[in-house]
């Protein structure tokens, strides 16, 4: 672990949590109060991660968090395996404005083979685990999941929105 990052706020920061986290070799980052793109690099996945599978609601009912961390467990296997995306690579200025380049679409599966830092017996654990994998079966799986989430403990007004 490099840094730990809070998104400032103080409820999740217990006192021995903190004190871990503050010696030299975990930097605690703290975004400053009204900037609002400090915490952009922790907030960009809220869409794609949170708002698209579950919307804008607040679920404080504790029956719900077993399944909303079953939909999480399969919907990250499909992301982290089969979901390709880009990844920025630099941007060059060209007059006023700036050219984006993006590295080829890969999944995060693939990007973890292809880091040296890696061992190889966590490598082969990686692909074991792949190979077991079946999208379609996991993409349903999730949305059935989803099914039960919004049909149980009467939240019928909310709709999953993931396409």
């Amino acid at each position: 672990m490099k840094s730990f990052h809070a998104d400032n706020v103080s409820e999740f920061l217990s006192w021995p949590l903190w004190e871990y986290l503050n010696r030299p070799r975990h930097p605690v980052p703290r975004s400053r109060a009204y900037r609002k793109n400090d915490n952009a690099h922790c907030e960009q996945k809220n869409w794609t991660h949170v708002r698209q599978l579950f919307g804008y609601n607040r679920f404080d009912q504790p029956p719900l968090v077993p399944l909303m961390n079953q939909v999480y467990k399969n919907w990250n296997l499909f992301q982290n395996h089969f979901h390709p995306t880009f990844k920025f690579s630099h941007k060059q200025k060209q007059g006023s404005k700036y050219k984006r380049t993006y590295q080829h679409p890969q999944t995060p599966y693939q990007r973890l083979l292809e880091l040296d830092e890696l061992a190889p017996e966590i490598k082969h654990r990686l692909k074991l685990q792949h190979q077991a994998l079946n999208p379609f079966k996991l993409k349903n799986s999730f949305e059935q999941d989803l099914k039960i989430f919004f049909t149980s403990h009467g939240i019928l007004h909310c709709e999953a929105t993931y396409t």
